[in-house]
């Protein structure tokens, strides 16, 4: 089997595996920035529920549920970058996608809240 057959047969691993690379890949860029976005006053967002943010969270952060989000964009501000934070990173980046949309320039998707405890 050549190349291109095994391209067309496989492309759904493929697009997949490139994916969960590029979150992986992320996550830790936006973790080694985590120490210069608090020194310039980020607000972090966590998206998930108030049910999974009550049960455990990281210091610091707000909680803002993405079904939300869109409705409350006034309680961020829009001069200092906003990390958002989630279960995975798959919420997370919907809510940056949301962010960017309206007029947010500096948002962070740092994936699993987990990744915000020092």
């Amino acid at each position: 089997m050549n190349f291109p057959e095994l391209l067309q047969q496989y492309w759904p691993f493929l697009a997949l595996a490139t994916w969960l690379g590029y979150k992986w890949w992320n996550t830790r860029q936006v973790a080694a920035k985590l120490p210069q976005l608090r020194q310039a006053g980020a607000m972090f967002v966590d998206v998930r529920s108030p049910q999974e943010f009550e049960q455990a969270h990281a210091p610091g952060t707000v909680n803002i549920p993405l079904q939300q989000l869109g409705a409350r964009l006034a309680e961020i501000p829009t001069s200092a970058p906003v990390v958002v934070c989630c279960a995975s990173g798959t919420r997370s980046g919907m809510a940056r996608m949301l962010l960017k949309k309206n007029g947010f320039d500096a948002v962070y998707n740092a994936g699993p809240w987990t990744k915000l405890i020092d």
